[in-house]
């Protein structure tokens, strides 16, 4: 194992007697104990990451600050005990023989350390017996140690596996109400004989002090205690005897008893099982509703029946709170806010239930406008929503309590949007739904909306109704300017979201249906509703949309050693209009670019197919149409993005931070399912998916802040589907315009002029995107 430090000036800041640890070399150890031998180099002494060392003493004035990482310096002391450390861990892997020995070499004040390993043979299990005294615990282990334990003859002695066995036996006892039971009762006796190579071990558990066997602990009752969300008890307290193991005391005077017993999983008469315990403390901090939920505490009844009380002492979070965010865009003269608040109840009727009430106001306003748009203001987007969000199932059915795995929840939701583009569309959209979700395992969940009833309205300028109209454009005015409502169902299904956070190898799933208007459908059909001018049924005066949309994320994480990964993602989705209807409605659509997208292009500017917006033609009529449309104007029914991305570590402390990077590649795009006037060459068609797939490329720096991490990334595009042929490939083939003006962006601006007067012509083609996000994009 050899690790290396990139050279650099350190060495002149340091003293005589003083020398830079560049690499230390670990030679002679098993190759499947190679790098793990390696973490036994003492930090100090490990060589610096360059960026890490450099940014120590750019910020670092002698040393009062915490930024970047010392130079690692060469001290004898850690060498010996390096050595020794390494010396440890190869016996504690069974080469009980193993010697390490170290030589240090210094070249213009540049240290290498080579440790060097004699590891001897290695020891093997050549018999395996136990001493256990209780003919209880006796049973329960023999019955149970095939699964767990490493002790097997034949097998590799390891100290290691000792420790494991130890601690996989005590969680076995401590389900099996052994309260009492502590891991020194569990003790190992081993005996090598050198000249063969092997070891007897024998696994010795001793009874308490005084007695002939371990005592079998039930549970007896329980007292739940609230305080106030100030820690205090004051006053009179609401107190309930629940039943015949709960008592209720409520300080706060702001809980029922039944939303915290649902979820406290150790019942009367029950054994004692720490994975019960476990999973209270667990459920009881999911609610949301309680600071740093301890443990439960347990005391023995003074009696003989070896029985257990438990109490649980709570302290409520702050029951409201209020949350503003806000963010700041920019690119090529275009700005904009977005401006956001969240109110949160997070304990309504005394039930643990969470309401949150949010708005939500974002503004796009263009510095150069145009004779077009002769406003700053682009476009306006208006949100607000309340949902009620309670912590269990409620359905006139009688389900059980599904909190094995997680609490489950039912949300209430209404939502309200308006949309305002300037010069052509005023849309409106109304959304309530009953969702429900629910864990089956711990790496399974469930999201499923058996109720979304979405009702949406458009006001088209007339100007630009009749623009659209007069151009063949009639499905731009359908499609945004209708009123249309539905209900429908959706459902999702996701794997492994626990480990998102991880540096685990595993593979993500997530898919997602929503099915709407069927139910509708049935209806109208059979009270034979009127149909609308468009030939579509209509019920309560209001054509109804009918649809199908399935959309699946499958990424697949790959760890690369210490914090580095590999994330590959696929992201396919169509939606398929039928019945009742013959285009998506607007809400339904897919759009592709963004932060969490394909990141070389602004979201909604990229596809569908290789449509591209000169086809609106040349003249004022284009023109016109082209500036009003924008953003509006590239949809599709099917989508397949993609990402590849490698993430790694450049700076442990970056000002508090751990600064992080990414390297990325996103391709992809969407398409229309057929052909359309409106998006000429926008049709799928296998025989064109290279064609038609947009690629970008870039870099990124995040930084870890633990509690979230704030994202900036450099994108820029290397394949644009939207030219043919070679000169799809814009980044090589106009690279020397990529910070400056020249022949490729000043006819893409002509073909693409947003204005009648060409000098207010404020289309420009942007090689570069930069995207500012909070978390990672997947």
């Amino acid at each position: 194992m050899l690790f290396t430090a990139v050279g650099c000036s350190v060495t002149r800041r340091l003293k005589d007697n003083q020398a830079l640890v560049r690499k230390v070399t670990i030679s002679g150890v098993d190759k499947e104990f190679n790098e793990a031998a390696a973490l036994y180099v003492d930090k100090e002494i490990q060589p610096n990451n360059y960026i890490n060392l450099q940014l120590y003493y750019l910020f670092s004035k002698n040393g009062k600050r915490n930024i970047g990482e010392p130079p690692a310096l060469l001290d004898s002391d850690l060498v010996e005990f390096s050595r020794l450390q390494i010396e440890k861990f190869l016996q504690n892997k069974g080469y009980l023989k193993a010697r390490v020995s170290d030589s240090i070499t210094v070249k213009k004040k540049k240290a290498h350390l080579y440790f060097t390993a004699a590891e001897g043979s290695m020891f093997r299990i050549r018999k395996f017996q136990d001493s256990i005294l209780d003919k209880k615990v006796q049973a329960l282990y023999r019955v149970n140690r095939h699964r767990f334990s490493h002790l097997q003859p034949g097998g590799r002695f390891d100290l290691d596996s000792l420790a494991f066995d130890r601690d996989q036996f005590y969680q076995i006892m401590k389900r099996n109400g052994y309260y009492d039971f502590f891991r020194q009762y569990i003790s190992f006796n081993y005996d090598s004989t050198f000249n063969n190579g092997v070891v007897d071990i024998k696994m010795l558990i001793a009874n308490p002090e005084g007695k002939s066997a371990h005592p079998v602990y039930t549970i007896n009752n329980t007292l739940i205690s609230i305080a106030n969300s100030n820690g205090r008890k004051p006053g009179k307290p609401d107190t309930l005897q629940v039943d015949s193991q709960f008592r209720f005391v409520d300080y706060s005077h702001k809980f029922k008893p039944y939303i915290l017993t649902r979820y406290i999983f150790q019942r009367k008469g029950d054994i004692y099982n720490i994975d019960q315990q476990n999973l209270t403390t667990s459920r009881l901090s999911e609610l949301n509703v309680f600071r740093n939920v301890p443990n439960p505490q347990y005391v023995k009844l003074a009696d003989s029946t070896h029985r257990l009380n438990t109490e649980l002492d709570l302290v409520p979070l702050k029951q409201k709170s209020d949350r503003v965010e806000g963010e700041v865009l920019f690119n090529s003269g275009r700005y904009g806010f977005n401006i956001g608040n969240t109110y949160t109840n997070r304990n309504m009727f005394r039930q643990a239930a969470v309401l949150q009430v949010k708005f939500n106001y974002s503004v796009l306003f263009n510095a150069r406008s145009s004779d077009l748009n002769p406003g700053l203001v682009e476009n306006q987007d208006f949100r607000a929503g309340v949902s009620l969000t309670y912590p269990r199932i409620i359905s006139p059915f009688d389900f059980p309590t599904l909190g094995k795995y997680g609490v489950p929840h039912t949300t209430f939701s209404s939502n309200y949007s308006l949309f305002y583009q300037r010069g052509l569309v005023k849309r409106q959209s109304f959304i309530n739904a009953i969702t429900y979700e629910w864990a089956e395992t711990s790496r399974k969940l469930h999201t499923l909306t058996p109720i979304n009833i979405e009702f949406s309205r458009g006001n088209i300028d007339p100007v630009a109704r009749r623009l659209l109209i007069d151009s063949n454009r009639y499905s731009y005015v359908f499609l945004i300017g209708r009123t249309i409502f539905t209900i429908g169902t959706q459902y999702t299904y996701q794997l492994n979201a626990n480990r998102l956070n991880s540096y685990d190898n595993f593979t993500y799933f997530r898919g997602s249906v929503d099915v709407g208007g069927n139910s509708l459908a049935a209806i109208s059909n059979l009270l034979d509703a009127r149909r609308d001018d468009a030939g579509n049924r209509t019920l309560f005066g209001y054509a109804f949309a009918q649809y199908t949309k399935g959309e699946i994320d499958l990424r697949f994480y790959h760890h690369i050693g210490g914090e580095r990964q590999f994330i590959f993602r696929i992201n396919p989705g169509i939606g398929v209009p039928y019945g009742n209807s013959n285009q998506l409605i607007f809400e339904k659509e897919f759009y592709a670019g963004g932060a969490n997208d394909i990141r070389a292009w602004l979201p909604r500017t990229l596809g569908p197919g290789q449509f591209n917006r000169a086809s609106y033609g040349v003249g004022d009529t284009a023109n016109i149409i082209r500036s009003r449309v924008k953003y509006l104007d590239q949809f599709g029914e099917i989508k397949i993005i993609g990402n590849a991305e490698y993430r790694y570590t450049i700076a442990n402390n970056f000002f508090g931070t751990k600064l992080k990077g990414a390297t990325f590649v996103d391709f992809g795009n969407i398409w229309r399912l057929h052909n359309t006037v409106e998006n000429p060459g926008g049709k799928f068609r296998l025989d064109n998916l290279l064609q038609s797939t947009a690629v970008g490329i870039g870099t990124g720096l995040r930084f870890d802040l633990s509690y979230f991490i704030f994202r900036l990334d450099a994108a820029l595009k290397f394949k644009d589907p939207q030219f043919q042929g070679s000169d799809q490939f814009v980044l090589i083939k106009h690279f020397n315009e990529l910070f400056h003006e020249g022949s490729f962006k000043e006819n893409y601006r002509i073909a693409n002029s947003n204005s009648i007067d060409p000098a207010r012509n404020t289309e420009r083609y942007n090689f570069l995107q930069l995207n500012f996000g909070i978390g990672l994009p997947f």
